[in-house]
């Protein structure tokens, strides 16, 4: 029977890529509590160096049940008649097989660990992730979350082996979404076709502004990305993330804004009004688009899809239309247009 972690094939269980138990290291070489340590370190020397180095040994009772874990240092260390049951320490830490596999990996990471007991719902030992597992995770999403910034569908294959017309189909359908949800932005622009001819020098500032927008959006989204992806912050941080993204947003505006004032003022040659809308619409881009790139993010962890999918291309195009908005709604305040 299948669920969406695990099934069950010709009586051995196979686990979903993205489990633990995909991952894993299975059935490790474990000890009696009762075995000497000069008899643990003969059976090491006799197994040698496996395939994935291990760094620990495992004591489990008759029944498989973790006890506990030795470092091989902590044997060597250790009166070679001692049992291991007076040598090991209770593991850390340990994770189910039905586990998420980045979860597990940016615990070993956090916690810095070399490896990570496995065991079951009755505490039995199933399995390892070690140091070397755990690696090739984070570089694997890490990649991931890259393509799905960059709006394109994560793919496994390398990139010279990659077919053309697979490429293209990762990355097709969000140019469209991306063009089609562009079609707003020209919308708002056609709305204000007026307000544009009456006050022609407004058209120039478009870019800008846009610009600007879309790179503080995603400086902020590319950070709480971030530190979602490492655990640094969860969704109960929402607040607190916006707290600062507001207060870090207000400080660059205010630089950006004003340097904008006196560009206008100095440079262009456009009277304090103009000047004034354009430098205050960018203050408020600057602070909605801040917050839009942090808030976006939550969101969609929040709706159980891939925070990487809020960054890049689709957060700018957000972010885009919100800026025209206010810039034209500022223009129509302070210009009377």
């Amino acid at each position: 029977m299948r669920n969406n972690t695990i099934f069950q094939e010709k009586n051995h269980t196979v686990f979903a890529p993205d489990r633990v138990g995909a991952l894993m290291l299975p059935r490790p070489e474990t000890f009696a509590p009762d075995r000497t340590v000069d008899q643990v370190i003969a059976r090491l020397r006799e197994m040698g160096e496996g395939e994935r180095r291990v760094e620990r040994c495992y004591v489990t009772d008759d029944k498989g049940r973790l006890l506990g874990q030795a470092s091989f240092r902590r044997l060597v260390l250790a009166a070679g008649e001692a049992p291991m049951g007076t040598v090991m320490k209770p593991p850390f830490l340990t994770v189910c097989p039905e586990d998420d596999r980045e979860t597990a990996a940016q615990m070993m990471e956090q916690f810095d660990l070399l490896e990570l007991p496995v065991v079951d719902g009755r505490n039995r030992l199933v399995g390892l992730v070690t140091a070397d597992d755990a690696m090739a995770v984070l570089q694997d999403e890490a990649t991931e979350d890259m393509e799905r910034m960059a709006a394109m569908a994560p793919s496994e294959t390398p990139y010279l082996q990659t077919r053309v017309v697979t490429i293209f189909r990762s990355r097709i359908l969000w140019l469209l979404l991306l063009m089609l949800s562009a079609t707003f932005t020209g919308a708002i622009i056609s709305g204000y076709e007026d307000a544009l001819a009456a006050q022609v020098a407004l058209t120039a500032f478009i870019p800008m502004l846009m610009d600007t927008g879309g790179n503080c959006g995603s400086q902020s989204s590319v950070t709480v990305i971030r530190g979602l992806s490492l655990g640094e912050i969860h969704l109960s941080d929402w607040a607190r993330v916006c707290a600062k993204e507001g207060a870090v947003a207000l400080l660059c505006g205010g630089v950006l804004g004003a340097v904008t004032l006196l560009r206008i003022l100095l440079l262009n040659h456009l009277s304090l009004a103009v000047a004034a809308t354009v430098a205050l619409t960018l203050v408020l881009t600057v602070l909605i688009s801040k917050l839009m790139g942090c808030l976006l993010p939550l969101a969609a962890r929040r709706a159980g899809l891939d925070p990487a999918v809020m960054a890049g291309p689709l957060i700018t195009t957000v972010v885009d239309a919100a800026a025209l908005l206010i810039y034209f709604r500022t223009a129509t305040l302070l210009l009377g247009l």
